[in-house]
């Protein structure tokens, strides 16, 4: 179809849910977690199943997406939300000489610094281990170069 938006990348799920075939053999779709989710980023993906959607905002981490599923595809809250992180692409602003630190001030976890270049602007530096994988450093960003990507340290 012309114009077609063809994803890329895996659909991000909401946080604590099972692996991605558990979750789709056992997710109903009834839209439960849409509606209950409080920064609304959850949204109606590919066939009806829900996905996050971080051009929207950042999750919170609150955890009442998985109070309100009806079906057992969600891990216990005791467990870590997710092993996701923010990944700094090459368009980024400060990568092609324009100073620019949206992200980093919308980082809550200090996640995103930037290192001082001589004769250049600061560079954006991730520290995994600080990540969090919220995406609050996604929708601000002016030339959408930061996406999530999982981590496999």
């Amino acid at each position: 179809m012309p114009g077609a938006k063809v994803r890329t990348e895996a659909p991000h799920r909401m946080p604590w849910t099972v692996s991605e075939q558990d979750f789709t053999e056992g997710c109903t779709r009834c839209g439960k977690c849409v509606e209950a989710c409080e920064t609304a980023i959850i949204i109606t993906g590919d066939g009806g199943f829900p996905e996050v959607d971080f051009q929207r905002g950042e999750c919170t981490f609150c955890g009442v997406c998985a109070d309100a599923c009806p079906v057992p595809v969600f891990v216990s809250r005791e467990q870590s939300p997710w092993q996701k992180v923010a990944e700094i692409g090459e368009s980024c602003l400060s990568f092609q000489s324009t100073e620019c630190r949206s992200c980093r001030d919308m980082c809550e976890y200090s996640a995103i610094r930037f290192r001082l270049q001589a004769g250049n602007v600061a560079q954006p530096v991730l520290d995994v281990d600080e990540c969090s994988g919220c995406g609050a450093c996604i929708k601000p960003c002016p030339v959408n170069a930061i996406t999530m990507s999982d981590n496999n340290n």
